[in-house]
């Protein structure tokens, strides 16, 4: 059998307003879902992304407890460019979301920047460094 990932899964307190963040990042999730208790959704190169309420996660794990103390997942996105780094992260710390790390240039040749989904996950954005 031949291993490969089914989905990538998020235990989220407020559905809405994760569907909202992944959205605004470039998710494509259907409108009709932010009351949903579990949701997929898909990036454009076919990763999937899945999301339960903790309701619906305690509906077959009665002991689940959410993790405390840092963040309970990271994900990072490649953005394509620095350009569309700084830009991705603009957007996102406009409409009100969290920065964690402001974007920079790292010393493995990467554009990078880490922002805070509503839940306290670390996303990150990144792009390699343009050659000059």
């Amino acid at each position: 059998m031949t291993l490969r990932l089914g989905f990538i899964g998020i235990v989220t307190k407020d559905m809405a307003a994760s569907l909202a963040f992944y959205r605004k990042l470039g998710v494509h999730i259907a409108k009709d879902q932010d009351n949903a208790p579990h949701v997929d959704g898909k990036l454009d190169d076919g990763t999937v992304l899945a999301w339960d309420t903790i309701e619906t996660i305690r509906s077959f794990d009665a002991d689940y407890i959410s993790p405390v103390g840092g963040h309970h997942i990271a994900l990072a996105f490649d953005k394509g460019s620095p350009a569309a780094v700084d830009a991705a992260f603009a957007e996102l710390i406009a409409a009100g979301y969290i920065s964690h790390v402001d974007p920079w240039d790292a010393h493995w040749g990467q554009r990078y920047a880490t922002l805070l989904d509503p839940d306290g996950n670390s996303i990150d954005l990144y792009a390699e460094l343009e050659e000059n």
